[in-house]
C-alpha cells in the first residue's frame, strides 16, 4: 500500500494521470480519473476496506481489464509476488498484451527471512534450511530473468525498501524519457 501511495503521489505531482486498480480474481477496487488534489484521498478509500486473501489471481482478466480503461502508452505497475509457478501459469503468457503497449514493472517484496536462512551455518537443519533459502533466491532470480526477457522492469526489495525503490525506478524511468 506504501508503494502504491508513494508512486501515485509522485505520479500525479509530476502531472501525470493515475488509476489505480486491485485485482485478484475480479476488480476489488479501482480509481479512474481522478484529478491531481483527490486522487490519493480516493486511493486511500479505495484500498482501505482491501484484505488479503490466499486465492491465485486471474491474470487474463486483470490483463484484459488494464487493456480496456488504458488506451495510450502507459506505466503499468503490478504489485505481486515473483512465485515462479502462479507467474508461470498465470502472468508470463498474458504479458506480452501488456509489454507491447505499456511501459511494465512488476514490483515485489522480497521475504527477509529467507536472506537470515541463507546465512545459516550452525548446524545441518541450519544447512539445509540455507540451501533452501538459496534455491528460493535462485527461482526468483530466474523468473525475474524471464520477465525482464519479456520487456519489464522488475524490483525485488525487502518490506521497507520496496516504496523507495519504486519511486526511484519511476523517477529514472521519467528522467530517461520512457514515460
Amino acid at each position: 500500500m506504501d508503494a502504491a501511495l508513494l508512486l501515485a503521489a509522485l505520479a500525479s505531482r509530476a502531472g501525470d494521470t493515475v488509476d489505480f486498480m486491485a485485482h485478484d480474481r475480479i476488480t476489488r477496487a479501482g480509481v479512474y480519473g481522478a484529478s491531481r488534489t483527490e486522487l490519493l484521498g480516493r486511493v486511500v478509500e479505495a484500498m482501505a476496506p482491501l484484505t488479503p486473501a490466499l486465492i491465485e489471481s486471474d491474470s487474463t482478466a486483470m490483463v484484459s481489464a488494464i487493456v480496456r480503461r488504458t488506451r495510450r502508452r502507459a506505466l503499468v505497475v503490478l504489485l505481486t509476488d515473483l512465485n515462479a509457478s502462479a507467474l508461470d501459469e498465470g502472468l508470463l503468457p498474458v504479458l506480452p498484451l501488456l509489454s507491447t503497449r505499456h511501459q511494465v514493472v512488476v514490483a515485489a517484496v522480497a521475504d527477509p527471512r529467507v536472506d537470515r536462512l541463507a546465512s545459516g551455518r550452525s548446524d545441518a537443519a541450519a544447512v539445509y534450511d540455507a540451501a533452501a533459502a538459496e534455491r528460493s533466491r535462485g527461482e526468483r532470480s530466474a523468473i525475474a530473468s524471464r520477465l525482464r526477457h519479456n520487456g519489464v522492469e522488475v524490483i525485488d526489495a525487502q518490506p521497507a525498501d520496496l516504496a523507495p525503490a519504486l519511486a526511484d525506478r519511476y523517477l529514472a524511468m521519467k528522467a530517461a524519457g520512457k514515460l
